[in-house]
């Protein structure tokens, strides 16, 4: 075999990645069917990767079955795959502190998956309830801190149901996780045309952790003298989002502010059925992992109209990770493409099915010529 033949066929060597899929609850089943036919489209497309995956039944069923939302050693099973595919968690019959807890927080949590990055944009073809406001006029990242904060875990009841109970719920931020968030905020916001970062707290009303917050931000800004950045109040921020979108590129905030800005994030941009969600380990220790927002949608579970764009976008997001720029690209090209075709479903407009969408995207993928 000469060096060329040798080289020629390293250059084709097919690349494969272990992908755990877990459909979960609800419309979670339906939309993770749906992303991973695009991405065999996209892989046989591609022809210099592939996709092996592994299917989990864990979730709420599993819970009424076995009294837990996963195995103990779920997250080692885990461990090893290159990212995990999430569906929804939630049932209506299973309390949802229950379902949360028991199987989306200990994977991010037990992963360190700290980085919780939350892209919108208008979609072409989607119409924003926003005035005047069309496609290309509103490009957010959110990045939510995805380790601590209000969603720590820590806090307790005591004297459960007498006149006298308390509840208390700590929010804790550590200098280590608030840097540490900030540098992956600034470095995105970086990477990014403006290189324009707004830092949203509550730190008129929250003393402490918000302060730090504050302080931690303007140390951190020092590393990126590049980068414009502000600070916004989380309920002004609320009002800048809906009255100057185009004022704002990328944001960071706390576990809950991020949770409550992003939905309001995905609503202005048309639907949640569009917003997509990654939880990152930027050090790559362990697998990321990476679901759309909306949830598991009982109200529309097996009426086979849920949206699988945001799954679309997730499974973009997964290739970005894995190093498939290319892939990612082809396939948003591709559901840009369907969306403005008017190929969409009910909650954007349309009247078109899943699968109707699912099939018009893997046909823009075949076509494709990028």
């Amino acid at each position: 075999m000469t060096i060329a033949q040798r080289t020629s066929d390293m250059t084709t060597e097919t690349r494969t990645y272990r992908i755990a899929a877990i459909p979960a609850d609800g419309i979670g089943p339906e939309v993770i069917a749906a992303g991973l036919q695009a991405l065999e489209a996209l892989s046989r497309r591609d022809g210099s990767f592939r996709l092996d995956v592994t299917q989990f039944d864990w979730g709420s069923d599993y819970y009424k079955k076995n009294g837990v939302m996963m195995p103990e050693d779920g997250p080692a099973q885990l461990k090893d795959f290159d990212a995990i595919f999430f569906g929804a968690v939630g049932a209506p019959d299973v309390p949802d502190h229950i379902t949360l807890w028991g199987l989306r927080l200990p994977i991010c949590q037990g992963f360190d998956q700290y980085a919780n990055v939350r892209p919108t944009k208008i979609l072409p073809g989607i119409q924003s309830p926003l005035a005047d406001v069309g496609s290309g006029d509103l490009d957010w990242v959110i990045v939510r801190e995805n380790s601590e904060g209000e969603y720590s875990g820590h806090g307790g009841r005591a004297h459960k149901g007498l006149p006298e109970e308390v509840g208390t719920e700590v929010a804790i931020f550590t200098r280590v996780g608030v840097t540490r968030i900030m540098r992956f905020a600034f470095r995105l916001a970086q990477s990014r045309p403006r290189k324009l970062l707004t830092v949203v707290t509550k730190s008129n009303a929250q003393r402490f952790g918000m302060v730090m917050w504050d302080e931690i931000a303007a140390e951190v800004s020092k590393e990126f003298p590049d980068v414009t950045w502000d600070k916004m109040l989380v309920d002004a921020m609320t009002v800048r989002m809906v009255k100057n979108p185009q004022s704002l590129d990328t944001i960071v905030a706390t576990n809950l502010h991020a949770d409550i800005l992003s939905d309001l994030a995905g609503a202005l941009a048309g639907s949640l059925g569009v917003a997509p969600t990654g939880n990152i380990d930027p050090e790559r220790r362990f697998p990321s992992m990476f679901e759309p927002i909306h949830g598991s949608a009982f109200d529309i579970t097996g009426k086979g109209i849920a949206n699988p764009v945001a799954t679309f976008w997730t499974a973009a997001q997964m290739l970005e990770h894995l190093g498939e720029a290319d892939a990612a690209k082809r396939l948003m090209t591709a559901v840009e493409q369907v969306c403005a075709d008017g190929v969409m479903t009910p909650d954007v407009g349309g009247t078109a099915t899943t699968q109707q969408v699912t099939d018009a995207v893997c046909d823009a993928i075949r076509g494709a010529n990028i």
